[in-house]
């Protein structure tokens, strides 16, 4: 299989990217095929909308992460790579669709995140729960992880959304709390952690993203984790930040894949219960493994 370098494009020329960020090149009849069934159902994914670098990893090994209520985010957060705007009126006949390609591709385990809508009274949330309820029905024996955005405190629609049978429940931090007003200034640290606290006390297995290169210390993240934990996190995700465009937040720092390896160690010895720790990691990257 080849390799490139990760593409950073806002950064192509000013910094090299050292040699530990590779990807492989899309490509193979399993890739072909997820390509194909996501087109033909006009769906999206965030391995698309998102520029993630474990793309042809994922859907050559026939596995992606769909993307619901539309492609356009109504948040506009200074690392994402989604677009952002105002959306059209969401596609009520998206949980088939997703349910049918699912379906068609076998998959074992099924990630499905959504966009920030905002502007929905339930933020999405029936969406959300017919989607994953036409995909237990279509595959019963497939497990699925919902990576939800944040519900704003709307804890009615929080429920909504978790309530429809998910094995896994996800919803970033995304950075460490001094940096929220410059990665997530439309999010608050507490608000999120709340969320996570209230899914868990719901029964779900819980986990989080948190991305690293931003300028964050290594006390910070260690205090980060020990916040999820008391907040009833089981599972975290730790991941390099790459910069999208010229338009987003530059990266502070490229982390070494031995501080890497470290957060992983501290993760688990301060009680969470499965940490995957990497400079390509991504929320959605060997999600099937944590389904305990």
């Amino acid at each position: 299989m080849l390799e490139l370098p990760v593409i950073d494009p806002a950064s192509e020329g000013r910094s090299k990217r050292p040699e530990w960020l590779k990807v492989k090149l899309p490509m193979g009849e399993n890739y072909r095929k997820v390509r194909s069934v996501v087109d033909d159902f006009k769906l999206h994914t965030i391995c698309q909308s998102g520029n993630c670098p474990n793309m042809g990893e994922c859907w050559g090994a026939g596995t992606a992460t769909f993307m619901i209520l539309g492609n356009v985010c109504t948040r506009s957060c200074s690392f994402c790579a989604v677009k952002t705007g105002r959306p059209n009126e969401y596609d009520e006949d998206e949980p088939r669709r997703v349910a049918e390609a699912i379906w068609l591709m076998q998959v074992k385990h099924a990630v499905i995140t959504s966009v920030n809508r905002d502007e929905l009274k339930d933020r999405g949330a029936e969406i959300w729960y017919q989607t994953v309820r036409a995909v237990k029905e279509r595959s019963p024996q497939t497990t699925i992880e919902t990576l939800i955005p944040d519900v704003k405190a709307n804890w009615e629609a929080l429920i909504r959304m978790i309530e429809a049978g998910q094995e896994v429940v996800s919803h970033n931090m995304e950075t460490v709390p001094r940096l929220y007003r410059k990665v997530r200034p439309q999010a608050k640290w507490e608000r999120s952690l709340e969320q996570i606290k209230r899914t868990k006390a719901f029964g779900k297995r819980t986990k989080t993203g948190i991305m690293v290169g931003l300028g964050e210390t290594k006390e910070e993240i260690f205090q980060a984790m020990d916040e999820l934990v008391e907040n009833g996190c089981d599972i975290l995700t730790l991941g390099q930040y790459l910069q999208p465009t010229k338009m987003h937040l530059e990266v502070a720092e490229f982390v070494h894949p031995d501080t890497f390896a470290l957060y992983k160690e501290e993760g688990l010895s301060r009680g969470l219960k499965y940490v995957e720790s990497g400079p390509l990691v991504r929320s959605s990257y060997h999600a099937e493994k944590h389904v305990f």
